[in-house]
């Protein structure tokens, strides 16, 4: 295992950045927030755009919230890749910010056709796949291993800061402007332009480094390698298996929204509860995996997860539903969005960091893509509650595989 032969040790770390968090991260956080606010407003605005505007069938609306999640999947590997190769995470994570900023000027021209739709959300999601691992790479390169937890915390943390302003933003756009798409997707433009100008302001490209002396060249079949890690390969299956009985935000609030009666101008503020716990929850969740286990922190959040789904299935209960679903779904984002990161990062070696990460970014990103697809279809073939009992089901299936690839053998 490469946790042990890895780590930088303090010697090596200048005394004033012992115990901090690096300004990386805060940089890095701050082109998150300004980011997240311009897809957080796309991703508020998609329910309304697509199921009532468009009125498009559970069936489509799976295939496009799949695709608008999953389709980051390969590019994670190809942007990992190309950052270790070039060992330029800094301009690959630029490429992929810019593309996504630049999506929200086609989108209005896409109109009300579903396979233009589909191809600007694959854009879109395209760039967030190559800048995620080389961003996480950036991020765990700055940061001393026995707090990267916390690091990883505080980034989140300034991400879903973004996530709180971003539905507030279109719900404003809405209320006073009507369903008209294009003023949300130029505002949304505007919020990644300055995100990409702080990136290429405060953020600094590290120095290119010498190779590990008898560490392998970067490579395809090095990348492929990392599989081959006992550890490293059961986190990815993992990971993967509790993806893919993991419903997307979208389906969520949709489910919400028609279980407890809320009227549907709202549906853009629904993610405000889940961003508004997650915020609170990111660091002291950070802190609670570096102390106690990245893993066990990780798994525990899909147990809240599972919470969320009981919620679900039970149905009724007004505000007091949607307020306990909420809270359970902000506080499973904590346990797991950064964590996994977190514990996947010492796992890999530093020439294949940004792979490394990529290739365990993939495999939930492939897992949850297809969730969307299937869950879509369910809702199209059953009742939504016997759908919601089927997820139920094969959530309790997926934990139980989870803990036997790891269970109590897993460090972190």
């Amino acid at each position: 295992m490469y946790l042990s032969s890895r780590s930088v040790p303090d010697a090596e770390l200048p005394s004033a950045d012992r115990g901090k968090i690096p300004p990386v991260v805060f940089a890095l956080g701050t082109v998150s927030l300004l980011t997240d606010i311009s897809a957080e407003m796309i991703t508020a605005f998609l329910p309304i755009y697509l199921l009532y505007t468009l009125q498009l069938g559970y069936v489509q609306f799976g295939l496009l919230d799949g695709l608008y999640n999953g389709a980051t999947a390969l590019l994670r590997l190809v942007g990992g890749y190309v950052a270790d190769k070039m060992q330029r995470p800094k301009l690959v994570a630029f490429v992929g910010y810019a593309t996504s900023t630049m999506t929200k000027l086609i989108f209005p021209a896409a109109g009300a056709s579903g396979f233009g739709i589909g191809g600007v959300l694959a854009a879109d999601r395209a760039g967030k796949g190559l800048r995620t691992a080389p961003r996480d790479a950036l991020i765990t390169q700055a940061t001393k291993p026995e707090r990267l937890g916390r690091a990883f915390g505080v980034h989140r943390s300034m991400d879903t800061v973004g996530a709180l302003i971003g539905p507030l933003v279109t719900f404003w756009i809405l209320r006073d402007l009507g369903n008209e798409s294009t003023p949300v997707f130029m505002v949304s433009f505007l919020f990644g332009l300055i995100g990409l100008i702080v990136l290429v302001t405060f953020v600094r490209e590290p120095k290119k480094t010498a190779p590990v002396p008898g560490s392998a060249p970067v490579s395809l079949k090095a990348c492929v390698r990392l599989l081959k890690d006992r550890q490293v390969r059961r986190m990815t299956l993992a990971a993967a298996a509790l993806g893919l009985v993991t419903l997307s935000d979208a389906f969520v609030f949709v489910v919400l929204q028609k279980s407890t009666g809320v009227p549907f101008d709202y549906l853009p503020l629904m993610p405000l509860g889940t961003a508004l716990v997650f915020l609170s929850a990111a660091v002291p969740m950070g802190w609670l995996a570096d102390r106690f286990g990245r893993w066990q922190v990780f798994y525990a959040g899909h147990v809240l997860l599972l919470g969320v789904y009981v919620v679900l299935v039970t149905g009724g209960g007004g505000v007091v539903t949607l307020v306990a679903a909420l809270l359970l779904h902000g506080c499973f984002y904590a346990a797991t969005d950064g964590v996994l990161m977190a514990y996947a990062g010492p796992l890999v070696p530093p020439e294949l960091r940004a792979s490394g990460l990529a290739v365990v970014q993939t495999g939930q990103a492939v897992a949850r893509l297809i969730s969307s697809v299937l869950f879509g279809v369910m809702l199209t073939t059953l009742t939504m509650k016997s759908a919601l009992w089927l997820v139920f089901g094969s959530f309790l299936l997926a934990l139980a595989v989870a803990a036997m690839l790891l269970g109590r053998k897993v460090t972190s």
